[in-house]
């Protein structure tokens, strides 16, 4: 496995290929990446991680600066799972100048759920995106289902692009209790991953509310955010959605449940498919 971290070594080692699978990530890795590594191997001809903690999706009063940078763990779990090249860039190779050209996907996509809570997310998410895009020369780009609302922005960013880059979603990894698989898990402390096992636990209960033919969406929506509240919870939202657009639901629709609140000073999100 090659680690490189600039641009021109990366097309250098890219120049015999034709279909670059690619895994973007910002390192930290658990399975949910791995497996993404794994799905990606017999979809191209060369399978390429990409590394990068990217300034430009955090707000100033978020985790850029504590967010863990374990790179020599992360190229182990790499090898191991088969990834050809790791492409690590620093910040200064991948903005050498100020990032004044960037990506605005549409508000009615973009500034609700997480990009509501997060404002200008998914700006700096579509920007980083496109240039990592560029610059591994994807063919096929892999981004997991536990981020549903970033593969949708992602997935219609290259359509209206027309990029020539198949966008597959990998299915979230959970552990054994049924927590969903995050870099940010390793934030909660041992009690905290007990109670965290909430957030599943409330959107299995509205999905099998809806699967039994249950239509008062507001209602659910609503005994959701309060049995996370009584529980010492803060969530930002619990909301079924269509999936196809990720708006507003209704029957007959394929859905998508999903949550995003914070336990103690960790904020946690997850989804589930009907």
């Amino acid at each position: 496995m090659q680690l490189i971290h600039t641009i021109a070594e990366l097309r250098t080692a890219l120049s015999q290929y034709r279909h670059p699978a690619v895994v973007p990530t910002m390192g930290n890795l658990h399975a949910g990446h791995l497996a993404l590594v794994r799905q990606a191997k017999p979809l191209g001809d060369v399978t390429v991680s990409t590394i990068f903690v990217n300034r430009l999706q955090f707000a100033p009063h978020e985790d850029f600066d504590t967010y863990p940078r374990t790179l020599e763990a992360d190229c182990a779990q790499l090898e191991a799972a088969g990834c050809d090249i790791v492409f690590a860039p620093s910040e200064q190779e991948l903005y050498p100048q100020p990032q004044t050209f960037k990506v605005h996907p549409p508000t009615e996509l973009a500034d609700i759920l997480e990009g509501h809570f997060r404002p200008g997310f998914f700006i700096g998410v579509c920007t980083v995106v496109m240039k990592l895009l560029a610059c591994t020369q994807a063919r096929t780009a892999l981004f997991g289902k536990k981020d549903y609302q970033q593969l949708m922005v992602i997935r219609n960013m290259v359509k209206q692009f027309a990029l020539p880059i198949d966008v597959v979603g990998g299915e979230t990894q959970r552990n054994e209790a049924g927590l969903a698989l995050s870099s940010r898990n390793g934030y909660l402390s041992p009690a905290q991953r007990e109670e965290a096992l909430l957030l599943s636990a409330t959107l299995r209960k509205i999905v099998a509310a809806l699967r039994a033919g249950e239509a008062d969406v507001a209602r659910l929506e609503a005994e959701g955010m309060q049995a996370l509240r009584s529980a010492g919870w803060v969530p930002d939202y619990v909301a079924v959605r269509r999936q196809a657009d990720l708006q507003a639901a209704h029957s007959g629709d394929a859905m998508v449940v999903l949550a995003a609140a914070r336990l103690g000073s960790t904020r946690l999100i997850d989804n589930i498919e009907v």
